[in-house]
């Protein structure tokens, strides 16, 4: 049986990275459930719209992977693991209102928009939070948010009357 032994990978401290860890989880689990989510719409979107926001719905999934990433790497750059498995993921996003079938584009774009809102109020805590904590965690966080508002605002306009 091999020894695992954690080793703080930069001098920030345990308190930083559990800190860190603390408030980037959450957006690292919403996030992963948002690109599930985004994915199922992509491919069950349906009406006049549907070329539009088909492709607009990977791009949503790809900033989401990409922003999840960034997080959980800087979670794991501090010296500590993260638990992305499904299980996790699933419970996060367990009150996602993202259709199983098939559903018109309106719907589908409420759907990821809301499920976009959550993301945002953690990564908005997460920001808040990390203030104090690791300000270049805390810079990671905003970057999320900026593209996380970007998509959203991307998504949105499709519903503007």
């Amino acid at each position: 049986m091999s020894k695992t032994q954690t080793i703080p990978m930069t001098a920030a401290g345990p308190e930083a990275a559990a800190g860190t860890a603390q408030f980037l989880t959450p957006v690292v689990l919403g996030l992963q459930a948002l690109a599930v989510n985004g994915k199922q719409a992509h491919w069950n979107v349906r009406g006049a719209n549907f070329i539009a926001i088909h492709e607009l719905l990977d791009q949503v999934v790809a900033n989401a992977q990409a922003s999840a990433d960034l997080a959980a790497e800087r979670i794991v750059a501090l010296g500590l693991p993260i638990d992305a498995r499904v299980s996790a993921v699933a419970e996060k996003g367990k009150n996602s209102g993202v259709p199983a079938g098939f559903a018109q584009w309106q719907d589908e774009i409420s759907a990821i928009v809301a499920d976009m809102d959550v993301v945002i109020a953690d990564v908005q805590s997460a920001i808040d939070g990390l203030d104090e904590v690791d300000l270049t965690s805390q810079d990671a966080a905003i970057a999320i948010k900026a593209a996380l508002e970007k998509d959203r605002w991307f998504l949105s306009a499709h519903l503007a009357a």
